[in-house]
């Protein structure tokens, strides 16, 4: 029992400590939150020119173009709800494949440590537009396009794998500001080991072909389109059994993404001293009271002060004095009778 507690414990540290090491922006974090407070989140873009294999592009392109309008604002959702920001809005656009190929400037695949990607540049000019007129400090631009990479696929019953090529659907973001710099980035690699983020496989390895034929030679397939639509389309609860709004492709891209993008969570004192920093805040209001008196007062000159004194016969009028003349009645009452008599 001591042992899984001693794990339990050096779990949390490195959790804490990874935490703590990465910072996702490409600019220091505290610069980043200063710099945008309103962030601004565009429809999510398909690039039918990337590389898509599927013999029926034209229909599975206009497939993406359907599940992305159904599940980007949710995306905007999310990060507000992440509280990273003061506002977040969403940027509605009548057509968004016109917007993107106003925004794009070059498309290029990438391959950094190990990760291959679609890493999109657009115009600085067309963004400095898109942020200006929309009122938002920086705005953040997702694509989903088709790529071709090296993977290792198992079978059902995780006996055989196949490592090929397999075309897929992946998805890129970038958080660009009014000069079009890249604030953030996703993948984002630094934080943590980051990997191809992918929204729909495209293909598959036929194992049950090749068992059944007792042929060690595996085909790879292109999944139909009714398979992708069910895929896309599909739907889980979240905890609380509630049908979460995005569909599982999308929710889980999203989730990753807003991992990124909200403040880190602060361990061991650190909420303390982040929750003390406020109270200073809070108590000011009443120090604020005090100067409030003060006018009061400064009507009301010093020599409204001089009256200060006459309170002071209040406290000290002498009523034994007055007991005084009491007693010399009483003394002069016998002494004149006694020489009479």
């Amino acid at each position: 029992m001591k042992r899984i507690i001693q794990w339990i414990c050096l779990a949390a540290l490195a959790l804490a400590a990874f935490g703590c090491a990465h910072d996702p922006f490409n600019i220091p974090r505290a610069d980043y939150e200063q710099k945008v407070k309103v962030l601004g989140v565009a429809p999510i873009f398909m690039d039918a020119d990337s590389d898509i294999r599927h013999p029926e592009k034209d229909t599975l392109v206009t497939l993406v173009r359907e599940y992305n309008r159904k599940n980007e604002k949710e995306l905007a959702e999310m990060i507000k709800e992440s509280g990273a920001y003061f506002s977040v809005r969403f940027l509605d656009a009548a057509a968004p494949d016109e917007l993107y190929r106003t925004l794009l400037l070059r498309a290029e695949r990438r391959d950094d440590a190990g990760v291959v990607y679609n890493k999109q540049f657009f115009k600085p000019e067309e963004i400095r537009t898109l942020v200006t007129q929309n009122n938002v400090d920086a705005v953040l631009l997702v694509t989903v396009s088709g790529l071709t990479m090296r993977d290792r696929i198992f079978s059902s019953n995780l006996v055989k794998y196949l490592d090929s090529d397999y075309n897929v659907l992946s998805a890129s973001a970038q958080i660009l500001d009014a000069n079009g710099a890249t604030l953030w980035e996703y993948p984002n690699f630094r934080a943590g080991s980051p990997s191809t983020p992918v929204l729909a496989e495209l293909q598959y390895p036929d194992f049950d072909e090749g068992a059944a034929n007792m042929d060690e030679r595996i085909n790879v397939k292109f999944k139909t389109i009714p398979g992708l639509t069910r895929y896309l389309g599909k739907k889980e609860k979240d905890l609380l059994f509630r049908e979460r709004k995005a569909t599982v492709p999308y929710y889980h891209l999203f989730d990753e993404m807003v991992e990124l993008l909200k403040p880190p969570i602060k361990l061991f004192g650190d909420e303390k001293k982040g929750g003390s920093a406020p109270q200073p805040a809070s108590y000011q209001p009443q120090p604020a009271s005090q100067p409030s008196y003060q006018p009061a007062p400064q009507p009301a000159p010093a020599s409204k002060a001089a009256p200060a004194p006459a309170a002071q016969p209040v406290p000290a009028p002498q009523p034994e004095s007055v007991a005084v003349p009491e007693p010399t009645p009483i003394r002069e009452v016998p002494i004149d009778a006694k020489p009479v008599q």
